[in-house]
């Protein structure tokens, strides 16, 4: 999720260098003390030092900065779920005094919190600072709530909330104490580790930190002793549909950032009768690999396999023959789809794919719809742009636009894709031109010409409503075929292309292609 994250794991799979270095940590000195009170509050508090930054000048840093906060929220969507499980804290070291206590205070407790310069009470912060308003359901019902001080009374972090002020990192910084707060240990050390090796590829050196729990256990944080996965030698070929030598696994998880360690017997507690994959059966081989202990991923031994899979290359697996009946019927709108893409592109239109993976923002607020159907959630996205299965096509067009908006005009583009509506599939057409001229009377004309070239009767046209979708006011209008409303088409309104950085003039249409399936008669 940061170039610099990126270029460890590149560096790795590229040139086959070895991840998991012996990297041991230099004690920072610096010790953070939990209050048992965060036991009900926020548990999970971990931290790191990173000294000695190597920057040419301060505008290398200005930019590291930018990448470094990109990196922080990106992480907090993922892996923190919205700062709920994890959040990430950033500080420059020596605006600072060690050591830092993580203590729970009342809502009136006062510090000057980032990008202001007026103290604040806490509970001003959650109803008044943006950050605040934005993350305050984290702490509802609470009635303290966490904060990070250090040797001087100081407020560093409000977590999961906002940093105090005082402790900005700036263009001079080049010493850095990270802390990570949550709910969820795994989540909270994956994003303490990543952040920590991403300012590691700028130069500099990782350092631990002393941590006492809020149950009084003393530790030594960050953690970068490797996992240790163990999976069943017959796992590997009953997925892959082959055995690896010892040196074809031990290059694969390396060039994964993982190391093959050895294989041996299966231990009493690993042996089960039965078919289970995860456990071996008595007398069979156990395969032993360590991880990164940031590889929040790998959740299965199947993880592991795959990650053997990519490193060793898709294309030296061997050759099979499907196992499973290939027998089908032909699609009930197959030849409805067929004539469809026939008389698109019989009018210059370029067939299109696009992910099915939207997001609300593109699918409803964007283009001024109204979700009318139920939404189909992700349950955990791994980016803001994945968050829900599509309801429209258009966004996906508009986007590819955008991409495309140094190619030359006109661009017709159209595609015949499933959407997901009350967690249903259901398929449509859209279809988009960016053309200099040509407004509503163009795209009527393409609507005539493919509801003629459908055999459509008994169609009448009605004005859409203004505001109704991203369609220009007036300049925009229903298809309906014997009653039914199958689609809607019109010009785009101009201030919908600028928030997809497009000025030229558009003209788009979105059919329900089951309702076409419905209404028309198939000629075949």
């Amino acid at each position: 999720m940061s170039g610099e994250t990126l270029s460890v794991a590149m560096i790795s799979f590229l040139h086959n260098k070895p991840t998991l270095e012996d990297l041991a940590l230099t004690d920072s000195g610096i010790e953070i003390t939990v209050d048992p009170e965060l036991k009900t509050i926020r548990p999970i508090i971990l931290g790191a030092v990173v000294k000695g930054l190597q920057m040419k000048d301060d505008s290398e840093m200005d930019s590291f900065i930018k990448n470094l906060m990109d990196h922080q929220e990106k992480l907090h969507f993922a892996l923190g779920r919205g700062r709920r499980r994890a959040s990430i804290g950033v500080h420059d070291l020596n605006s600072i005094q060690a050591p830092f206590s993580v203590r729970a205070v009342p809502r009136t407790h006062s510090f000057i919190p980032l990008a202001t310069d007026t103290e604040m009470d806490i509970e001003t912060i959650l109803s008044q600072h943006p950050k605040g308003v934005d993350y305050a359901h984290l702490l509802d019902g609470m009635e303290k709530v966490p904060v990070i001080e250090d040797a001087t009374g100081s407020v560093l972090s409000f977590p999961p909330i906002i940093n105090g002020s005082h402790t900005t990192v700036h263009s001079g910084t080049r010493d850095l104490f990270i802390d990570v707060t949550g709910w969820d240990r795994r989540a909270c050390e994956s994003c303490l580790m990543l952040v920590a090796l991403q300012a590691k590829q700028r130069g500099g050196e990782i350092q631990s930190v002393n941590l006492t729990d809020c149950n009084g256990r003393q530790e030594i944080v960050p953690n970068w002793t490797p996992v240790q996965h163990r999976i069943p030698e017959r796992l590997v070929k009953t997925i892959l549909g082959r055995e690896l030598t010892d040196d074809e696994m031990k290059h694969s998880i390396t060039r994964m950032g993982g190391k093959f360690v050895r294989r041996d017997a299966a231990r009493p507690e690993e042996i089960q009768i039965g078919h289970s994959m995860q456990y071996a059966h008595d007398g069979e081989n156990m395969l032993c690999f360590e991880m990164p202990r940031w590889r929040f991923d790998i959740l299965h031994p199947v993880d592991i396999v795959e990650d053997l899979a990519i490193g060793h290359g898709f294309e030296d697996l061997g050759e099979d023959v499907p196992r499973a009946p290939m027998n089908a019927i032909p699609r009930s709108d197959e030849h409805l789809r067929r004539r469809i893409r026939t008389s698109l592109q019989g009018m210059s239109f370029m067939q299109i794919q696009s992910l099915t993976l939207s997001n609300e923002f593109d699918q409803f607020e964007r283009m001024r719809w109204t979700p009318t159907n139920e939404i189909t959630q992700i349950t955990n996205p791994i980016t803001q742009e994945h968050t829900m299965m599509r309801q429209f096509l258009l966004p996906g067009l508009l986007r590819l636009l955008a991409t495309n908006r140094h190619h030359d005009l006109p661009q017709s583009v159209y595609e015949l894709g499933t959407v997901v509506r009350d967690h249903k599939n259901m398929e449509r057409l859209a279809f988009i031109t960016a053309e200099r001229s040509g407004g509503f009377a163009a795209i009527r004309g393409r609507i005539q010409a493919f509801l003629r070239d459908m055999g459509a009767d008994e169609v009448v046209i009605e004005p859409l409503p203004d505001n109704e979708g991203p369609w220009l006011a007036g300049r925009a209008a229903k298809v309906l075929i014997k009653g039914e409303w199958v689609g809607c088409f019109g010009e785009i309104d101009p201030a919908i292309g600028q928030t997809f950085e497009l000025l030229v003039p558009m003209n788009a249409a979105e059919f329900d292609v089951d309702g076409l399936n419905r209404c028309l008669i198939d000629p075949v």
